[in-house]
């Protein structure tokens, strides 16, 4: 079970205006979509990484939404974003992870969509992905929402954070290239190969994980907001300082349940995120303990140039090895 501290439950803060992003992804075309042109909106950046390799060598663009350097949750957009939204083939998202897209959706939207909530099997945020894993091996009934052992699968509040699963990436990459296939048939084989073989690379990742972190001195690692519960599968545990969202405050109790944890697991390192550094480096000067990175990939940040969604997955992979003594 997922050691959560703190759990949100105001809903997503909303900040200022986000500008359109066009490195890495293709700019909003002025000639609007009667060009012949399949154009994808992705809402934020796993999805956009998705969306780019589907649509590979077959001329489709596609736009990302959430600037480098920002946090998803706090997207508004503009009327410039909106309106490609608008005119987009195919908009990427996932529901109740974005509200200002999900408006722009319900309000603006004439082409179809791919919301990953509804694709992808999310984890609810009282259970690891482990335990939810265990009793959904079966099918689930799509009239009672009970898989076929008689477990109940709506419970509530969900955790957004799949990509941090490989396999539930592999499993949007393959929706959205059904979804495309449908949309732009002359291309419909390129973008059904490009899901398998990204589907393969995404089964060796996961694969990567499993034996990276196989055996470990330790099992629990402590980070800055609750964005890593499917890594849970791998055999983890993880102890937030605060919950689902990383603006949200930690109280003293919070932090004093948290530092009685580091202690009685011997936890050496508290992990910081790239977008969102101050709580686990305040956390780890405290204590004396090391301050390493572990990467949400909820956006890209603004140097990451030639990062990806797979080298950033490495990359955690390398961090958790080092900070809990696997071999």
């Amino acid at each position: 079970m997922r050691m959560i501290l703190m759990r949100l439950s105001t809903g997503l803060a909303a900040l200022s205006t986000l500008a359109l992003l066009t490195t890495g992804c293709s700019a909003f075309s002025d000639g609007g979509t009667d060009d012949g042109t399949t154009r994808v909106v992705a809402a934020f950046y796993p999805l956009a990484y998705v969306s780019e390799r589907i649509t590979e060598g077959t001329g489709a663009e596609v736009t990302l939404l959430t600037q480098p350097g920002k946090e998803p949750h706090d997207l508004e957009l503009t009327v410039k974003e909106s309106a490609a939204l608008a005119e987009a083939d195919l908009v990427v998202f996932e529901s109740d992870f974005q509200p200002a897209v999900d408006d722009a959706i319900d309000q603006n939207a004439s082409g179809a969509t791919v919301d990953a909530a509804e694709v992808v099997d999310l984890v609810p945020v009282e259970e690891s992905a482990a335990e939810h894993d265990e009793h959904t091996d079966g099918h689930t009934d799509e009239h009672t929402g009970e898989d076929e052992h008689g477990h109940e699968h709506d419970h509530g509040d969900v955790d957004p954070h799949f990509w941090q699963d490989p396999l539930r990436v592999a499993d949007l990459a393959d929706a959205v290239a059904e979804e495309l296939a449908e949309l732009d048939a002359d291309h419909a084989d390129a973008y059904r190969s490009n899901a398998a073989d990204l589907r393969a690379e995404l089964v060796a990742l996961d694969e990567e994980y499993v034996a990276g972190l196989r055996d470990c001195a330790r099992d629990t690692i402590v980070v800055s907001h609750d964005a890593f519960g499917y890594l849970e599968k791998y055999g983890l545990h993880v102890a937030s300082i605060v919950g689902l969202s990383p603006d949200a405050e930690p109280t003293a109790a919070a932090l004093g349940e948290l530092q009685e944890l580091i202690r009685e697991e011997g936890i050496t390192t508290v992990f910081s995120e790239p977008l969102e550094p101050a709580l686990g480096e305040g956390l780890a000067h405290d204590l004396g303990l090391t301050n390493g990175t572990l990467d949400p990939i909820e956006g890209l940040g603004s140097a990451d140039a030639t990062a990806d969604y797979l080298s950033i997955m490495a990359d955690n992979l390398d961090a958790l090895v080092a900070a809990n003594g696997c071999r």
